[in-house]
Parts: C-alpha cells; structure tokens; sequence
C-alpha cells in the first residue's frame, strides 16, 4: 500500500524567531475507481482501506446493497517514477444482474478531498436510491451516550496525532461500542471507509448504530448514512441546510455540535433518551 505520511523539512516561525525543522504530513494522492473496465471516478484520499473505500462508494451510490454485489475488486499497473506500484487504480466488478452506474450517474470531473456532489435534485435521487426505511428503525441512543462518540472517535486518531491533518469517522452501537473507526484527508472518504467496511463485513443495513464525525455534518454525509440505513449521525461541527432537509426526510437523527457534554438535535430528536 501506499505511505499514509510524509515527512518533509519546514521553516518555522514564532514571536520573531526562525528554526529549521521535520514535520509529518498526511499523504493525499488520487485513487480512479473503474467499473468494468470505465473510468467511475477520481478522488483524492489518504492511500489504505482503498477496497472500503471503493465499497462504501457504490453503496452510497445505490449501486449495491450487500456484500455479494461487489465480486472482486483489484489494483492495476500503475507505477511511479521509482518503478514501484501505486496503488492508485482500482477496477471493480459487479455481480451478473447488478446494473453498473449510469452514464448520466458518472461524476466526470474529480472529487476533491473536501467535499463531494451536493444540491437540491440529489434530494430526490437519494429518496429513490434509498434502499431502507429509517422511519421503521426504533434504535433509542441515550444522550450521555451519544455526547461521549467524538471524544471515544479523537482517541483513534493516530494519525491525526502525527499531523494534525485528516478527519475521521467511526461507527458506533447505540451503546456506545465501537466498531470501526477510519481516517482520511476527505471526510466523504473517511465516511466511504467506514461504510465500506460495514458491508463487506455483511452489517448492512446498519440498524442501532450511530456514525459519528469529526468536522460538519453536509448533504453528502448525511446522504452517506441513509444510504447504509444508520438512524443517527453525530457531528462535533454545524450541519448546512441541505443536510437537516434531507435527514428530516429520511427519518435520520442528526445531531450537531456534539461536544463538551451538549449536542443540538436537529431532526428526530425522539431517538435520544
């Protein structure tokens, strides 16, 4: 697999004061998806859990629902300037009967590390894609519970630790336990990990459980987990507008500025006791 850091020699000023020194960066390289020998899409990511990543995309996507979808997935040659393989190039392949995205589904441009495809008609496709009901999930999340996800998530950082540039997702039980947890330049990318490796270990749909985040809850996000059929979603930031819309639709509890022992409940607030 590819370096998930770097280290790269930097000046470093204070109060007037300049020193040479070493610092670690997060690496961020491109990953292309195929499907089927056709380009899918490009995305920048921090290299590792590449196969989850890849997975939770389609799922996202509405393109498969369970593990049995996916056949195989592989890397393709691809190598740098030192001759040694990239890892950079994933070909997927569906199971027979499992329609390959549409060319009009395609996203002919590349996806940052920042942020994905959002905007008022994914409201509708999202609504047609969705696979289960959020409404019929009764998971109850108690609040002391749920306020203590992003500091159980920061304590997984590692390398967050190192420097101090990716963000994270974990999936929690309604209790509290957590079941993976997974770092990233891209928060979309993080969230497709975590995902990703929920329904290749079978545990879609993915009833009583809460994804929690470590920056703003967007549309993307919150599209993300109704997608896997998470009832609630955790964010230690602000949500955007777009975001409550479509969770308020969907039946998903999205808290907001979950920390410091207090959260904002902005849909379906029932679900925590």
């Amino acid at each position: 697999m590819g370096r998930v850091t770097v280290r790269r020699k930097t000046t470093r000023l204070n109060a007037g004061n300049r020193t040479e020194r070493v610092d670690t960066l997060a690496v961020e390289e491109p990953l292309e998806l195929r499907v089927g020998g056709e380009s899918l899409q490009v995305t920048m990511r921090t290299p590792g859990d590449d196969f989850d990543l890849a997975a939770g995309f389609l799922l996202a996507e509405g393109v498969i629902t369970k593990p049995g979808d996916l056949l195989n997935m592989r890397y393709c040659a691809g190598v740098d300037e030192q001759g040694e393989q990239t890892y950079n190039l994933l070909d997927l392949v569906l199971a027979p009967g499992v329609e390959p995205p549409t060319k009009a589904a395609k996203r002919n441009f590349t996806v940052t590390s920042a942020c994905g495809v959002c905007g008022k008609d994914s409201l509708a496709d999202v609504r047609t894609k969705a696979a289960w009901n959020l409404a019929e999930d009764a998971t109850t999340i108690a609040a002391d519970v749920l306020t203590a996800l992003p500091e159980r998530l920061r304590e997984t950082q590692k390398v967050f630790d190192k420097t101090g540039g990716l963000h994270a997702a974990g999936l929690f039980t309604a209790e509290g336990e957590l079941l993976v947890a997974k770092e990233d330049v891209g928060r979309h990318n993080a969230v497709d990990k975590v995902l990703g490796w929920a329904l290749r270990e079978g545990l879609v749909p993915l009833r009583g459980t809460v994804l929690a985040v470590s920056g703003r809850a967007s549309f993307e996000l919150v599209q993300k987990a109704v997608m896997a059929g998470v009832p609630a979603l955790a964010a230690v930031s602000a949500p955007s507008s777009l975001a409550a819309d479509l969770a308020d639709e969907q039946g998903l509890t999205l808290a907001g500025f979950v920390r410091g022992g207090a959260s904002n409940l902005y849909t379906h607030p029932d679900r925590i006791a």
